[in-house]
């Protein structure tokens, strides 16, 4: 028995022990079951999701190939690194010296028992590392094994872009890797060799015959890597940065190469002479061999391109590198699309006739006024029907081919997404969030180019259930969208009462809340979810996963979740084309469209690469950062360095149901046509889109930002000029954006008439440069926008002329805020407490040879939390002309002193009880007094016309309070009666 329990005083000793030797392995077990089972739980839910999209291959093929790499990689670099360490080990001295002062037996004493144990795992962890690296790399490998020819060669080694494209990445990531391993592998073998006495440091270094043999073989391989390194980095200069331009220069190709080859060369004799070694015994051939390399890299790699650069290119730089710039500009202006951008001299002149500003209506017409960026609280206030719906802050500009028109109109859309922080504090349970209010509903579009009698949006679309002139086929409830709760679980059994909040309506109806079993909205009528979207739950199995994915045990316990019940997640339309296609870049703005009868987000994706060759680099996210991407109106792109872009896809995302299509767009795309056999069924071909999808396809604004960041230097095509730099143009700042924000000002959506073609108004997308270091206008840049058009994509420069001084944006804002007819009209906004000016998007538009800027001027209550701004006026300006008037069209005509600025007294459409149409003052007809008195009772009709947001009202007031006030003054010259 003592035995077994011991001694009364040993369990207090023992009993501890025991229970760490237990606890211990239980943790450890425990830790590994947790770890394994989220890995199971997140790969088997993407399995279910992907299934659920119809992209069951892209799944299994993207899984298969990053664990073949990651098995395939991580066993060849354990396998090197273990099998070196065990050779030497293997082949250690049999009776090494025991000197107890000596570090090595001291660790041979620690590791000697524990040398199994430390092997395997010291394996595993070596093979994780390797394999976790090598699976990331699943895109390189599959462009390598698909990818084909661009038909181009490139300009210094005449080979196809191709190999630089798909072949060139992927051999660099074997080279380092490779490279990595043996360096890994010598830093074990040699501390093995050391500890088991294949190398002795005491006394002198000694080093075992085997010893020299094993890491004179390590040492020649990772030569012969590095001999391949150096074959590589000859192609590395021509996709490499400088500080002048990308790609191949002089000294590159009369130095830097040949310095490659030459000790390519060198490494590869060096190498043989290390394995030499097997059958020599002496260091001196390969040590002076490895020496001369290292003197030859200093030398012939280093010390030579950079006498060459500082005394024979850099004094006359220019000409040495005229033919290398020359090249740079071709590849550049080839990668980003924009080698047949048309460059025309245009004079912009700064005055227009009448016949001329006749002869440019249809272009007027047509033009957007209200802003994407002002109108969100106008579309929130008036169509957001319930607080728990919402539409994003910057909205979207479509065309639509609307009754009374036989062309597309601009038209501002939104659509009405579910947004659970509008609900109350007491309706926030888990299942309202996730289980009634799982959908938003419908869209809400306005006319770009109308107004309302008090400057609100004109509706093309608007209410539940919609109506207008965009129709839907089916009630166009929105369960995927941009705003979509994180996830919903819908689906009831059948005869099961509804609980989804759908249609809001007029009455009471408890009942409805009754039947929903929620505090929901007790004015709606309930819906359950029958669309294919979603993942099945209805099984325990399922339920449980889903639970530990998202860490809610009531997608187990609920009621509510039964055996039809589905749930939706990933829901956001970027994100799940990001999933279907992740070897795409997805553009950062995604709009919604009404396509044969259904709403849908239509999304534009982009094949890049930062291997073409001689093309300048550029970062996405610095080249499309804007007043839009600060204000987190649109997404931010991820900073990857690039020199090729393509948009190479055009996405589609169904609201209702979830389903992507990919469609190929780019069908000259080397890049794309790789993926596509890569996934041979995930994209369909351009012929499958239909009539009315293409109406709605536009000129993606990510790449127009990526291009017009690359036409800032690169619109010039001379070398000499390229490299004097005199003519860099720059993005202007956003005046808009109060005080000296520097953040550039976002292209613009409209649709115009592009001087020297058909007259016919193109949707188009637009912006303007700058010269570098002045304010006055460049160039105006645009693209044609209609995916249906044969000149879809063509980019057209008006590049002014160096001697005309025609304004940029900030200078014409700052006529607009000067005009003494401006400031006059604004002034009573100006000094009121209870109203702000906006200034909306200040667009450019070339109109009868000249360049017209166009902005409207919303004005907004600052008080109450149902304002919003209403577009008052719009101002325009030709040159130093500013014209300023109710309607696009008064102002130009004020522009052009046809007539007075139409500042409006009163609008007849508001009932505001007093005389709208008050005539002139007659002096001495009214006393001082009475005077006094018609003006202070004006000015408190005028504050109380605010306070009710009745901004025409306000403008009648004051303008009695003006009139008041003259007659007042008047009347005090006049004789008393």
């Amino acid at each position: 028995m003592s035995d077994i329990f011991g001694t009364p005083d040993q369990p207090v000793q023992n009993a501890p022990e025991r229970r760490r030797r237990v606890l211990v392995p239980t943790l450890v077990t425990v830790a590994v079951l947790i770890f394994l089972g989220s890995i199971f739980t997140n790969i088997y839910t993407d399995r279910l999701w992907y299934k659920s999209v119809g992209y069951t291959d892209v799944f299994t093929k993207v899984l298969l190939t990053r664990i073949g790499m990651f098995a395939a990689f991580g066993l060849l670099f354990a396998l090197f690194v273990v099998g070196s360490a065990y050779l030497a080990w293997r082949f250690r001295p049999e009776n090494p010296p025991i000197r107890r002062d000596d570090p090595a037996f001291r660790y041979r004493q620690a590791l000697s028992p524990i040398l199994r144990p430390i092997t395997i795992v010291g394996a595993l962890v070596l093979a994780a590392f390797a394999g976790s690296v090598a699976q990331g790399q699943w895109q390189t490998f599959q462009l390598w094994r698909a990818g084909g020819s661009f038909g181009v060669t490139d300009a210094h080694f005449s080979r196809d872009i191709g190999f630089f494209v798909f072949d060139y990445p992927w051999f660099r990531f074997l080279s380092t890797f490779g490279f990595t391993t043996v360096v890994v592998a010598f830093i074990v073998t040699a501390f093995t060799l050391y500890v088991f006495g294949g190398i002795r440091v005491i006394g002198g270094i000694h080093v075992s015959r085997a010893a020299q043999v094993h890491l004179s073989v390590v040492v020649g391989i990772g030569l012969l890597l590095r001999a391949f390194s150096y074959y590589l980095d000859r192609y590395g200069y021509a996709v490499g940065n400088s500080s002048l331009f990308d790609g191949i220069g002089y000294t590159d190709a009369m130095a830097r190469i040949p310095a490659r080859n030459v000790l390519a060369i060198v490494a590869i004799v060096v190498a043989l002479l290390f394995f030499a070694m097997i059958f020599l015994k002496s260091w001196v051939l390969p040590g002076l061999g490895l020496a001369g390399l290292l003197v030859a890299s200093i030398v012939i790699g280093g010390i030579w391109p950079y006498a060459m650069q500082s005394f024979q290119v850099r004094p006359s730089e220019p000409d040495r590198e005229g033919p290398y710039i020359a090249k740079n500009i071709d590849a550049t202006r080839e990668a980003y699309g924009v080698a047949d951008s048309e460059t025309e001299d245009y004079t912009a002149k700064t005055e227009l006739t009448p016949e001329e500003l006749a002869g440019s209506a249809e272009s007027r017409v047509s033009s957007r006024l209200l802003d994407p960026t002002l109108i969100s609280d106008a579309f929130q206030q008036l169509q957001q029907v319930r607080g728990y719906y919402t539409v994003p802050q910057t909205l979207d500009v479509d065309r639509y081919l609307l009754e009374g028109s036989d062309v597309p109109q601009d038209v501002i859309i939104a659509a009405r997404e579910v947004d659970l922080a509008g609900l109350q504090e007491s309706q926030r349970t888990w299942s309202n969030d996730h289980t009634v209010y799982t959908h938003g509903y419908g869209v809400i579009a306005a006319y770009g180019n109308q107004r309302g009698e008090q400057g609100e949006p004109v509706w093309a679309v608007q209410d539940i259930p919609p109506v207008g002139q965009i129709e839907t086929d089916i009630p166009p409830r929105i369960y995927f969208g941009e705003n979509s709760p994180s996830y919903s679980i819908v689906g009831r059994p059948e005869g099961a009462d509804p609980i989804e909040v759908d249609i809001p309506r007029g009455g009471s109806s408890s009942d409805a809340a009754d039947d929903a079993g929620t505090d929901g909205d007790a004015q709606a009528t309930q819906n359950t979810y029958d669309g294919d979207g979603g993942v099945g739950i209805g099984g325990l199995f399922r339920q449980v996963l889903y639970a530990v994915k998202f860490n809610e045990p009531n997608i187990v316990l609920s009621d509510r979740v039964n055996s039809e019940s589905k749930i939706l997640y990933d829901r956001e339309p970027r994100q799940r084309v990001e999933k279907v296609a992740p070897w795409l870049t997805v553009d950062g703005d995604v709009y919604p469209a009404v396509v044969d009868g259904r709403v849908v987000w239509i999304v534009d994706g982009y094949t890049t690469s930062n291997s073409f060759p001689y093309s300048e680099h550029r970062s996405l996210r610095t080249a499309t950062a804007d007043t839009l991407t600060q204000n987190s109106a649109q997404a931010a792109l991820p900073s990857d360095e690039i020199n090729y872009m393509r948009n190479s896809v055009k996405a589609v995302v169904d609201a209702y149901d979830g389903s992507v299509a990919l469609y190929e767009w780019d069908e000259k795309d080397p890049i794309l046509e790789a993926w596509m056999k890569v996934f041979p069924d995930s994209v369909e071909k351009k012929s499958e889109i239909s009539d009315d999808l293409m109406s709605h396809l536009r000129y993606p604004v990510d790449l127009f930002k990526v291009q017009r960041d690359v036409l800032a230097r690169y619109h010039v095509t001379d070398a000499q000029t390229f490299y004097e730099d005199g003519e860099r143009w720059r993005v202007p700042s956003d005046p808009t954006q109060s005080g000296d924000s520097g953040v550039l000002q976002p292209p613009y959506y409209l649709t115009m008439s592009r001087p020297g073609a058909d007259q016919t108004p193109n949707f188009s997308l637009t912006s303007v440069f700058l010269p570098n270091s002045r304010q006055n206008l460049a160039s105006f840049v645009s693209v044609n926008s209609e995916a249906s058009s044969e000149d879809y994509g063509t980019m057209q420069i008006l590049q002014l002329p160096s001697d005309t001084q025609v304004p940029g944006p900030s200078q014409i804002a700052n006529q607009f805020e000067t005009d003494s007819a401006v400031t006059q009209a604004l002034l009573p906004f100006a000094q009121s407490n209870e109203a702000s000016i906006l200034r909306g998007n200040l667009l450019t538009l070339p109109v009868g040879g000249a360049l017209l800027y166009v902005q409207p001027v919303y004005i907004q209550r600052s008080a109450g939390d149902g304002s919003f701004p209403v577009l008052q006026f719009v101002a325009v300006s030709f040159g130093e002309d500013v014209g300023f008037g109710t309607t696009l069209e008064d102002a130009l005509a004020n522009a052009l002193g046809l007539q007075a600025p139409d500042i409006p007294v009163d609008d007849p459409g508001v009932d505001d009880g007093g005389d709208t149409d008050q005539p002139p003052a007659q002096p001495g007809t009214k006393t001082t007094a009475q005077w006094l008195a018609e003006a202070s009772a004006a000015y408190n009709a005028a504050q109380d016309a605010l306070a009710a947001g009745d901004l025409a009202g306000y403008q009648a007031r004051l303008a009695e309070v003006n009139t008041a006030i003259t007659g007042a003054t008047a009347s005090l010259d006049q004789p008393a009666s």
